[in-house]
């Protein structure tokens, strides 16, 4: 999977919203000042190559939707991040979110329950 430029980024974030659209479908989702239709045409056409992307011919146009799931994609960029940011550490990750977003005592209380849950499953696994 290749990395996506801000421009596909924001196209994706569309279709996984929307799930199908035309060109002009995806237009209104963008705020203003909203891109050229040919600007949009454009990166489709480029995520269709990435695979990203597919679509359906309904007469003479294309409905597009995505291949690729938002889940999928996100697992991929956080993978990279932490690859590429935390050295694969994923106590340095968590350490770097703590610390630097200043997350309330809340916040932090309800990340250690969800990692308590998911070490109780874990242990409760053959």
């Amino acid at each position: 999977m290749k990395e996506l430029t801000r421009a596909e980024e924001q196209i994706m974030q569309i279709l996984w919203r929307i799930g199908k659209g035309h060109v002009n479908d995806l237009l209104e989702y963008f705020p203003e000042p909203k891109p050229a239709y040919n600007t949009v045409s454009t990166i489709i056409r480029i995520l269709e190559k990435k695979e990203f992307v597919d679509h359906e011919a309904i007469g003479k146009s294309h409905r597009y939707f995505p291949k690729v799931s938002k889940r999928e994609y996100a697992r991929f960029t956080m993978k990279q991040m932490l690859n590429g940011y935390f050295s694969n550490s994923y106590k340095q990750m968590v350490s770097f979110f703590t610390r630097e977003h200043d997350l309330s005592l809340k916040e932090m209380e309800e990340i250690r329950q969800l990692i308590e849950q998911q070490i109780h499953q874990k242990k409760q696994l053959p």
